[in-house]
């Protein structure tokens, strides 16, 4: 079988596995998905069958190297970090981890490579389950936003989402009115019923958002 049939059927192999954990990911609605995953990992394949059979009398792992350096700008462009949380973490984690699967199948290594990929796939799976210990603790950040009665406004916002305090509180005055904003971080499970009934019984609470926060 020639060379060019080879790194054809290498590519295409890399094509597979690439899809095969994007689809993974675009199944969690994921930042990167099926063409981030397979893009990146037949493009690894592809700088490894180059670096192999393009350079006669070159340092192969010179350019092994500067594909982790590059997946390395790609990843760090997917993290981001807000109020105290970091997001896509993992989905950069993917793309290194995918790339390193382009390289193998572009050197050869199949079994290794189908092995990865579906490793990988399998812990993202099981992380996934809806087992307690697989999953890091969680608190509920929720800002609201109430007119003072009287002080007695207060007290009620932490009963109803079980805090002894606020995580942070600001005031300004809207008309003969003061508006709190006050930020709440809370272990207590809060659906959109929760909010929903919250504003409906508590004609002093003008708004509620939230937003999940990973410690």
């Amino acid at each position: 079988m020639s060379t060019e049939i080879i790194c054809i059927l290498r590519m295409l192999l890399a094509v597979v596995l690439g899809f095969m954990i994007g689809f993974e990911r675009k199944m969690r609605s994921k930042e990167a998905g099926i063409r981030t995953h397979t893009i990146v990992c037949v493009g690894a394949c592809l700088f490894t069958i180059v670096s192999l059979y393009g350079f006669d009398g070159s340092d192969k792992a010179r350019v092994a190297a500067q594909i982790v350096s590059g997946i390395g700008f790609i990843g760090a462009g997917m993290i981001f970090y807000n109020k105290s949380t970091i997001h896509g973490l993992t989905t950069a984690a993917g793309i290194w981890a995918t790339a390193a699967i382009g390289m193998a199948v572009g050197v050869g290594m199949y079994i290794i490579s189908v092995v990865a990929s579906a490793i990988i796939i399998l812990v993202q799976w099981i992380m996934h389950l809806n087992i307690k210990i697989f999953h890091t603790h969680r608190n509920l950040r929720l800002s609201v936003v109430f007119v003072s009665i009287g002080g007695e406004d207060r007290e009620i916002v932490k009963d109803l989402f079980g805090v002894k305090r606020f995580t942070k509180i600001s005031a300004k005055k809207e008309g003969d009115d003061v508006l709190y904003t006050a930020v709440i971080s809370t272990e207590k499970t809060v659906t959109d019923a929760d909010i929903f009934k919250a504003i409906s019984e508590n004609n002093f609470i003008r708004s509620i958002s939230r937003e999940e926060d990973e410690l």
